[in-house]
């Protein structure tokens, strides 16, 4: 293993865990089982503040570096480049 394909890996390990902290933090839009219940009364799902918009970028652009670095691990592994 070279260097190179190591790193990607840590870095892939890494934005893994880091869009699965993302993707927790990200507010309900309801229409679940606890909507049925009265669970989504309070809860204003149309609004999005300035947070919420950031942390959707922040998840999209993690979401695309994560899916670029397994598509680069699938090309050194299926060329032997590394």
């Amino acid at each position: 293993m070279t260097i190179v394909k190591i790193v990607l890996e840590v870095v892939v390990i890494l934005a893994s865990i880091l869009l699965t902290m993302l993707i927790l933090l990200h507010k309900g839009k309801g229409g679940g089982l606890s909507d049925m219940f009265g669970g989504g009364i309070g809860s204003n799902a149309g609004t999005s503040g300035a947070a919420e918009k950031n942390l959707n970028r922040l998840t999209i652009i993690v979401a695309l570096i994560w899916v670029a670095i397994i598509i680069a691990l699938d090309l050194i592994t299926k060329y032997k480049l590394a």
